[in-house]
Protein backbone atom coordinates (compact mmCIF):
# COMPACT_ATOMS: atom_id res chain seq x y z
CA UNK A 1 0.00 0.00 0.00
CA UNK A 2 2.75 2.67 1.08
CA UNK A 3 4.68 1.69 -2.46
CA UNK A 4 0.84 2.57 -4.12
CA UNK A 5 0.61 5.80 -2.24
CA UNK A 6 3.96 7.10 -3.41
CA UNK A 7 3.37 6.13 -6.81
CA UNK A 8 0.26 7.86 -7.19
CA UNK A 9 1.25 10.76 -5.98
CA UNK A 10 4.04 11.11 -8.50
CA UNK A 11 1.34 9.47 -10.93
CA UNK A 12 -0.62 12.67 -10.63
CA UNK A 13 1.58 15.08 -11.90
CA UNK A 14 2.49 12.87 -14.37
CA UNK A 15 -0.08 12.02 -16.15
CA UNK A 16 -2.80 14.27 -17.97
CA UNK A 17 -0.33 16.59 -20.40
CA UNK A 18 0.94 13.05 -22.04
CA UNK A 19 -2.40 12.98 -24.26
CA UNK A 20 -0.59 15.73 -26.33
CA UNK A 21 2.09 13.00 -27.36
CA UNK A 22 -0.01 9.97 -28.42
CA UNK A 23 -2.85 11.50 -29.97
CA UNK A 24 -3.58 12.88 -33.31
CA UNK A 25 -5.74 13.76 -36.08
CA UNK A 26 -4.44 12.99 -39.54
CA UNK A 27 -7.94 13.40 -41.13
CA UNK A 28 -8.34 16.88 -41.94
CA UNK A 29 -10.76 17.30 -44.97
CA UNK A 30 -13.38 15.65 -46.31
CA UNK A 31 -11.76 13.20 -48.80
CA UNK A 32 -8.63 12.34 -45.89
CA UNK A 33 -11.16 10.98 -43.76
CA UNK A 34 -13.43 8.98 -46.30
CA UNK A 35 -9.79 7.90 -47.22
CA UNK A 36 -8.54 7.32 -43.83
CA UNK A 37 -5.50 9.74 -44.41
CA UNK A 38 -4.70 7.77 -47.61
CA UNK A 39 -4.40 10.80 -49.33
CA UNK A 40 -1.44 12.23 -50.32
CA UNK A 41 0.04 10.81 -53.86
CA UNK A 42 -3.89 11.95 -55.30
CA UNK A 43 -4.78 14.36 -53.96
CA UNK A 44 -7.42 17.18 -55.88
CA UNK A 45 -9.32 19.84 -53.84
CA UNK A 46 -8.32 22.46 -52.17
CA UNK A 47 -7.24 20.44 -48.93
CA UNK A 48 -4.14 19.69 -51.08
CA UNK A 49 -2.34 22.65 -49.56
CA UNK A 50 -2.19 20.58 -46.42
CA UNK A 51 -1.65 16.67 -47.99
CA UNK A 52 0.34 17.60 -50.46
CA UNK A 53 1.12 21.19 -51.37
CA UNK A 54 3.66 20.12 -54.22
CA UNK A 55 0.89 18.68 -56.05
CA UNK A 56 -0.79 22.35 -55.93
CA UNK A 57 1.42 22.96 -58.70
CA UNK A 58 -0.49 20.31 -61.01
CA UNK A 59 -4.01 21.96 -60.36
CA UNK A 60 -5.88 23.92 -62.93
CA UNK A 61 -3.84 26.87 -63.23
CA UNK A 62 -6.65 29.71 -63.80
CA UNK A 63 -8.64 28.06 -60.51
CA UNK A 64 -8.64 28.75 -56.88
CA UNK A 65 -10.05 25.73 -54.69
CA UNK A 66 -11.92 26.38 -51.50
CA UNK A 67 -12.87 24.08 -48.91
CA UNK A 68 -14.67 24.23 -45.52
CA UNK A 69 -16.00 21.84 -42.85
CA UNK A 70 -16.76 20.19 -39.81
CA UNK A 71 -15.45 16.69 -37.95
CA UNK A 72 -18.23 15.70 -35.55
CA UNK A 73 -15.77 13.45 -32.88
CA UNK A 74 -17.30 10.98 -30.94
CA UNK A 75 -14.88 9.13 -28.40
CA UNK A 76 -16.84 6.35 -26.12
CA UNK A 77 -16.00 5.56 -22.74
CA UNK A 78 -12.82 3.54 -22.01
CA UNK A 79 -13.26 1.00 -19.26
CA UNK A 80 -10.46 -0.65 -16.88
CA UNK A 81 -10.79 -3.85 -15.33
CA UNK A 82 -9.70 -4.83 -12.14
CA UNK A 83 -10.29 -5.49 -8.42
CA UNK A 84 -12.60 -3.12 -6.58
CA UNK A 85 -12.06 -0.03 -5.66
CA UNK A 86 -9.87 0.67 -8.82
CA UNK A 87 -11.86 -0.22 -11.43
CA UNK A 88 -12.98 2.54 -13.63
CA UNK A 89 -14.33 3.95 -16.91
CA UNK A 90 -14.02 7.58 -18.36
CA UNK A 91 -16.46 9.82 -19.94
CA UNK A 92 -17.48 10.03 -23.30
CA UNK A 93 -16.65 13.00 -24.95
CA UNK A 94 -18.49 15.03 -28.14
CA UNK A 95 -16.25 17.40 -29.65
CA UNK A 96 -16.36 19.48 -33.35
CA UNK A 97 -13.50 19.82 -35.06
CA UNK A 98 -13.75 22.24 -38.09
CA UNK A 99 -10.99 22.89 -40.89
CA UNK A 100 -10.65 25.38 -44.02
CA UNK A 101 -8.16 25.09 -47.01
CA UNK A 102 -7.68 27.31 -49.80
CA UNK A 103 -5.13 26.95 -53.12
CA UNK A 104 -4.68 30.40 -54.91
CA UNK A 105 -4.60 30.55 -59.05
CA UNK A 106 -1.24 29.72 -60.51
CA UNK A 107 1.48 32.72 -60.51
CA UNK A 108 3.40 31.55 -63.23
CA UNK A 109 5.43 28.17 -61.37
CA UNK A 110 4.31 29.41 -58.40
CA UNK A 111 1.32 28.51 -56.40
CA UNK A 112 0.14 29.26 -52.96
CA UNK A 113 -2.36 27.85 -50.43
CA UNK A 114 -3.27 28.04 -46.86
CA UNK A 115 -4.80 25.47 -44.10
CA UNK A 116 -6.66 25.93 -41.06
CA UNK A 117 -6.69 22.34 -39.13
CA UNK A 118 -6.26 20.89 -35.66
CA UNK A 119 -3.33 18.28 -36.19
CA UNK A 120 -3.76 16.83 -32.59
CA UNK A 121 -5.63 16.89 -29.24
CA UNK A 122 -8.18 15.35 -26.65
CA UNK A 123 -10.63 15.67 -23.93
CA UNK A 124 -10.57 12.98 -21.75
CA UNK A 125 -12.16 13.01 -18.45
CA UNK A 126 -12.42 10.51 -15.64
CA UNK A 127 -14.53 10.86 -12.63
CA UNK A 128 -14.03 6.93 -10.82
CA UNK A 129 -12.27 7.73 -8.10
CA UNK A 130 -8.46 5.81 -8.91
CA UNK A 131 -8.76 7.50 -12.46
CA UNK A 132 -9.76 10.64 -11.33
CA UNK A 133 -7.00 10.70 -9.35
CA UNK A 134 -4.51 10.74 -12.22
CA UNK A 135 -6.87 12.16 -14.81
CA UNK A 136 -9.83 14.02 -13.69
CA UNK A 137 -9.72 16.23 -16.64
CA UNK A 138 -7.45 17.06 -19.57
CA UNK A 139 -8.33 19.16 -22.43
CA UNK A 140 -6.30 19.66 -25.04
CA UNK A 141 -6.85 22.16 -28.17
CA UNK A 142 -4.28 22.07 -31.03
CA UNK A 143 -4.97 24.26 -33.89
CA UNK A 144 -2.44 24.84 -36.89
CA UNK A 145 -2.45 27.91 -39.85
CA UNK A 146 -0.44 26.35 -42.43
CA UNK A 147 0.78 28.61 -45.38
CA UNK A 148 2.84 26.80 -48.04
CA UNK A 149 4.19 27.65 -51.65
CA UNK A 150 4.52 25.40 -53.93
CA UNK A 151 7.27 25.68 -57.41
CA UNK A 152 6.54 23.62 -60.50
CA UNK A 153 9.99 22.05 -61.95
CA UNK A 154 8.35 20.60 -65.24
CA UNK A 155 5.25 18.59 -65.71
CA UNK A 156 6.06 15.65 -63.91
CA UNK A 157 8.55 16.94 -61.12
CA UNK A 158 7.41 19.86 -58.46
CA UNK A 159 8.15 20.75 -54.84
CA UNK A 160 6.90 22.80 -52.01
CA UNK A 161 7.54 24.14 -48.18
CA UNK A 162 5.59 25.74 -45.45
CA UNK A 163 5.32 27.09 -42.10
CA UNK A 164 3.42 25.60 -39.06
CA UNK A 165 2.32 28.18 -37.09
CA UNK A 166 0.37 26.40 -34.08
CA UNK A 167 -1.09 27.77 -31.42
CA UNK A 168 -2.39 24.92 -28.07
CA UNK A 169 -4.21 25.86 -24.93
CA UNK A 170 -4.77 22.80 -21.86
CA UNK A 171 -6.65 22.48 -19.03
CA UNK A 172 -5.27 19.70 -16.71
CA UNK A 173 -7.26 18.36 -13.53
CA UNK A 174 -6.49 15.77 -10.80
CA UNK A 175 -7.76 15.20 -7.52
CA UNK A 176 -6.67 12.42 -5.17
CA UNK A 177 -9.13 12.97 -2.33
CA UNK A 178 -11.98 10.26 -3.40
CA UNK A 179 -9.43 7.49 -3.61
CA UNK A 180 -7.44 9.02 -0.33
CA UNK A 181 -10.53 8.69 1.66
CA UNK A 182 -11.43 4.61 0.18
CA UNK A 183 -7.72 3.39 0.84
CA UNK A 184 -8.18 5.40 4.19
CA UNK A 185 -4.55 6.88 3.70
CA UNK A 186 -4.17 10.89 3.63
CA UNK A 187 -1.02 10.81 1.58
CA UNK A 188 -2.93 9.90 -1.59
CA UNK A 189 -4.66 13.40 -1.29
CA UNK A 190 -3.12 15.48 -3.75
CA UNK A 191 -4.70 17.77 -6.15
CA UNK A 192 -3.53 20.20 -9.26
CA UNK A 193 -5.53 22.65 -11.24
CA UNK A 194 -3.57 23.67 -14.63
CA UNK A 195 -4.06 26.02 -17.54
CA UNK A 196 -1.56 26.90 -19.91
CA UNK A 197 -0.83 27.66 -23.74
CA UNK A 198 1.29 28.92 -26.19
CA UNK A 199 2.45 29.37 -30.26
CA UNK A 200 5.01 27.53 -31.35
CA UNK A 201 6.07 26.96 -35.17
CA UNK A 202 7.64 24.44 -37.39
CA UNK A 203 7.89 23.78 -40.88
CA UNK A 204 6.77 21.24 -43.96
CA UNK A 205 8.14 20.18 -47.29
CA UNK A 206 6.84 17.91 -50.26
CA UNK A 207 7.65 16.30 -53.31
CA UNK A 208 5.20 15.09 -56.10
CA UNK A 209 5.78 13.08 -59.20
CA UNK A 210 4.04 12.26 -62.16
CA UNK A 211 5.70 9.12 -63.14
CA UNK A 212 3.07 8.91 -66.04
CA UNK A 213 -0.59 10.17 -66.62
CA UNK A 214 -2.22 7.66 -64.31
CA UNK A 215 0.70 7.12 -61.42
CA UNK A 216 1.66 9.75 -59.08
CA UNK A 217 4.50 9.02 -56.28
CA UNK A 218 4.76 11.80 -53.46
CA UNK A 219 6.79 12.26 -50.36
CA UNK A 220 6.21 15.05 -47.32
CA UNK A 221 7.68 15.97 -44.40
CA UNK A 222 6.07 17.47 -41.00
CA UNK A 223 8.45 19.32 -38.52
CA UNK A 224 7.89 18.31 -34.68
CA UNK A 225 7.15 21.21 -32.94
CA UNK A 226 7.68 21.19 -29.01
CA UNK A 227 4.40 22.30 -27.24
CA UNK A 228 5.72 24.46 -24.85
CA UNK A 229 2.54 25.38 -22.73
CA UNK A 230 3.19 28.54 -20.23
CA UNK A 231 0.40 29.39 -17.67
CA UNK A 232 -0.44 28.89 -13.78
CA UNK A 233 -1.13 25.84 -11.41
CA UNK A 234 -2.43 25.54 -8.09
CA UNK A 235 -1.14 22.24 -6.06
CA UNK A 236 -2.84 21.39 -2.76
CA UNK A 237 -2.19 18.37 -0.55
CA UNK A 238 -5.16 17.37 2.10
CA UNK A 239 -7.02 20.13 1.06
CA UNK A 240 -4.46 23.29 2.10
CA UNK A 241 -2.78 24.81 -0.62
CA UNK A 242 0.83 24.12 -1.72
CA UNK A 243 1.39 26.54 -4.50
CA UNK A 244 -0.11 29.10 -6.59
CA UNK A 245 1.52 30.36 -9.57
CA UNK A 246 4.28 29.58 -12.63
CA UNK A 247 3.98 26.85 -14.46
CA UNK A 248 4.94 24.71 -17.58
CA UNK A 249 5.09 21.67 -19.29
CA UNK A 250 6.32 20.53 -22.46
CA UNK A 251 5.22 17.97 -24.83
CA UNK A 252 6.19 17.13 -28.49
CA UNK A 253 3.75 17.46 -31.40
CA UNK A 254 6.19 15.17 -33.42
CA UNK A 255 7.56 14.94 -36.73
CA UNK A 256 6.20 12.66 -39.31
CA UNK A 257 7.14 11.44 -42.65
CA UNK A 258 5.09 10.04 -45.82
CA UNK A 259 5.70 8.28 -48.71
CA UNK A 260 2.90 7.41 -51.05
CA UNK A 261 1.94 5.93 -54.55
CA UNK A 262 -1.27 5.99 -56.59
CA UNK A 263 -2.36 4.52 -59.78
CA UNK A 264 -5.51 5.41 -61.46
CA UNK A 265 -7.24 3.11 -64.34
CA UNK A 266 -9.71 4.61 -66.71
CA UNK A 267 -9.86 8.12 -64.99
CA UNK A 268 -12.41 6.53 -62.83
CA UNK A 269 -10.84 4.15 -60.13
CA UNK A 270 -7.67 5.28 -58.23
CA UNK A 271 -6.03 3.45 -55.89
CA UNK A 272 -3.75 4.16 -52.92
CA UNK A 273 -0.75 3.11 -51.24
CA UNK A 274 1.28 4.78 -47.99
CA UNK A 275 3.55 4.73 -45.76
CA UNK A 276 3.82 7.16 -42.40
CA UNK A 277 6.62 7.36 -39.93
CA UNK A 278 5.71 9.07 -36.70
CA UNK A 279 8.89 10.09 -34.32
CA UNK A 280 7.24 9.75 -31.21
CA UNK A 281 10.84 8.81 -29.75
CA UNK A 282 10.53 12.34 -28.93
CA UNK A 283 8.69 12.12 -26.44
CA UNK A 284 10.93 10.89 -23.74
CA UNK A 285 10.35 12.31 -20.34
CA UNK A 286 7.49 14.66 -19.16
CA UNK A 287 8.75 17.47 -16.54
CA UNK A 288 6.50 19.85 -15.18
CA UNK A 289 8.05 23.21 -13.79
CA UNK A 290 6.74 25.71 -11.21
CA UNK A 291 8.80 29.04 -11.61
CA UNK A 292 11.42 27.27 -9.21
CA UNK A 293 9.41 27.00 -6.43
CA UNK A 294 10.38 24.89 -3.46
CA UNK A 295 6.92 22.58 -2.35
CA UNK A 296 8.62 22.01 0.52
CA UNK A 297 8.41 17.86 1.36
CA UNK A 298 6.65 17.27 -1.77
CA UNK A 299 8.51 18.85 -4.72
CA UNK A 300 10.00 15.26 -5.27
CA UNK A 301 6.65 14.37 -5.97
CA UNK A 302 4.85 17.58 -8.04
CA UNK A 303 8.40 18.23 -9.69
CA UNK A 304 9.93 14.99 -10.50
CA UNK A 305 10.62 14.08 -14.63
CA UNK A 306 8.33 11.27 -15.54
CA UNK A 307 10.38 8.60 -18.02
CA UNK A 308 7.88 7.85 -20.79
CA UNK A 309 10.19 6.47 -23.97
CA UNK A 310 7.71 6.33 -26.47
CA UNK A 311 8.86 4.78 -29.55
CA UNK A 312 8.46 5.76 -33.22
CA UNK A 313 5.39 4.20 -35.59
CA UNK A 314 4.25 2.68 -38.68
CA UNK A 315 1.30 3.17 -40.08
CA UNK A 316 0.04 1.35 -43.56
CA UNK A 317 -2.56 2.72 -45.34
CA UNK A 318 -4.93 2.02 -48.48
CA UNK A 319 -7.71 4.02 -49.99
CA UNK A 320 -9.40 3.43 -52.89
CA UNK A 321 -11.79 6.42 -54.89
CA UNK A 322 -14.47 5.39 -57.74
CA UNK A 323 -16.08 8.36 -59.61
CA UNK A 324 -18.87 6.41 -60.97
CA UNK A 325 -20.56 8.87 -63.38
CA UNK A 326 -23.79 9.85 -61.56
CA UNK A 327 -21.83 13.38 -60.12
CA UNK A 328 -20.99 11.08 -56.92
CA UNK A 329 -17.67 10.06 -56.22
CA UNK A 330 -17.42 7.13 -54.00
CA UNK A 331 -13.94 6.58 -51.39
CA UNK A 332 -13.25 3.82 -48.68
CA UNK A 333 -10.01 3.55 -46.59
CA UNK A 334 -8.25 1.39 -44.15
CA UNK A 335 -5.45 1.55 -42.13
CA UNK A 336 -3.20 -0.31 -39.43
CA UNK A 337 -1.90 2.53 -37.16
CA UNK A 338 0.70 1.41 -34.09
CA UNK A 339 0.77 2.93 -30.54
CA UNK A 340 3.91 5.00 -29.66
CA UNK A 341 3.42 3.55 -25.49
CA UNK A 342 5.44 0.88 -23.86
CA UNK A 343 3.76 -0.92 -21.48
CA UNK A 344 5.91 -0.06 -18.95
CA UNK A 345 4.65 4.28 -18.43
CA UNK A 346 0.95 3.11 -19.74
CA UNK A 347 -1.30 5.25 -17.81
CA UNK A 348 -4.57 6.05 -17.49
CA UNK A 349 -4.18 9.69 -19.47
CA UNK A 350 -3.82 7.62 -22.60
CA UNK A 351 -4.48 3.97 -22.27
CA UNK A 352 -3.34 3.72 -26.01
CA UNK A 353 -3.06 0.82 -28.07
CA UNK A 354 -2.46 -0.67 -31.47
CA UNK A 355 -5.86 0.11 -34.43
CA UNK A 356 -7.76 -0.95 -37.40
CA UNK A 357 -9.07 2.09 -38.53
CA UNK A 358 -12.02 1.84 -41.26
CA UNK A 359 -13.31 4.30 -43.58
CA UNK A 360 -15.62 5.62 -46.31
CA UNK A 361 -17.72 8.70 -47.89
CA UNK A 362 -18.78 10.17 -50.87
CA UNK A 363 -18.92 13.77 -52.64
CA UNK A 364 -21.45 14.99 -54.64
CA UNK A 365 -20.80 17.11 -57.96
CA UNK A 366 -23.66 19.35 -57.24
CA UNK A 367 -23.04 21.62 -60.26
CA UNK A 368 -19.79 22.90 -62.63
CA UNK A 369 -17.97 24.55 -59.17
CA UNK A 370 -19.58 23.43 -56.14
CA UNK A 371 -19.34 19.89 -54.50
CA UNK A 372 -20.69 18.65 -51.07
CA UNK A 373 -19.93 15.02 -49.20
CA UNK A 374 -20.19 13.55 -46.23
CA UNK A 375 -17.44 10.95 -44.56
CA UNK A 376 -17.04 8.18 -41.86
CA UNK A 377 -14.31 6.90 -40.03
CA UNK A 378 -13.66 4.36 -36.95
CA UNK A 379 -10.65 3.44 -35.01
CA UNK A 380 -11.49 0.04 -33.52
CA UNK A 381 -8.54 -0.06 -30.70
CA UNK A 382 -7.11 -3.41 -29.48
CA UNK A 383 -7.87 -4.12 -25.96
CA UNK A 384 -4.96 -4.03 -23.84
CA UNK A 385 -4.16 -6.33 -20.94
CA UNK A 386 -1.71 -5.03 -18.19
CA UNK A 387 0.71 -8.01 -16.48
CA UNK A 388 1.56 -7.22 -13.16
CA UNK A 389 4.27 -5.92 -12.32
CA UNK A 390 4.98 -4.13 -15.13
CA UNK A 391 3.88 -0.94 -15.27
CA UNK A 392 5.11 1.82 -12.82
CA UNK A 393 2.14 2.98 -12.58
CA UNK A 394 0.91 1.73 -9.29
CA UNK A 395 -2.08 0.59 -9.78
CA UNK A 396 -1.81 -1.10 -13.25
CA UNK A 397 1.50 -2.54 -11.71
CA UNK A 398 -1.26 -4.73 -9.81
CA UNK A 399 -2.22 -5.67 -13.79
CA UNK A 400 -5.72 -5.47 -14.93
CA UNK A 401 -7.48 -4.19 -18.40
CA UNK A 402 -8.79 -1.72 -21.11
CA UNK A 403 -11.37 -2.37 -23.01
CA UNK A 404 -13.58 -0.16 -25.82
CA UNK A 405 -11.93 3.80 -26.43
CA UNK A 406 -11.68 4.48 -30.35
CA UNK A 407 -13.46 7.29 -32.21
CA UNK A 408 -16.05 7.68 -34.23
CA UNK A 409 -15.80 10.66 -36.85
CA UNK A 410 -18.00 12.19 -39.19
CA UNK A 411 -17.29 14.59 -41.44
CA UNK A 412 -19.26 16.84 -43.62
CA UNK A 413 -17.67 19.05 -46.24
CA UNK A 414 -18.49 21.86 -48.98
CA UNK A 415 -16.16 22.77 -51.67
CA UNK A 416 -16.04 25.46 -54.13
CA UNK A 417 -13.75 25.90 -57.66
CA UNK A 418 -13.94 29.65 -59.24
Amino acid sequence: MKNMVKGLSLSIVASSMVVAGGYKIPEQSLNSMALGAAYVAHTSGADTNYYNPANMSFMADEKQYIEGGVTLAHLPTIDYSLAAPFSGSSESENLPIPYFHYVSKAYGDYRWGVSLAAPGGLTKRWQTPAQKAYAEEFTLKIIELNPTLSYRISDQFSVAGGLRMVYSEGIVKSDGATISAIIGDPRANIARDMEGDTIEFGYNIALAYRASDDINIALTYRSNVDINEEGTADLSAGGRMLYSGDASVSVPLPAALNVAISKTWGGTFTLELGYERTFWSKYETLDFEYGGANIGPLTPVFDTPIPKHWVDTNTFRVGATIAMGNKITAMIGFALDETPTIPKTLGFELPDSDAKVFSMGFRYQQNENLSWGLAFLYDSKDPISVERGVADNPILANGGSFAGGGAYLTTIGISYEF
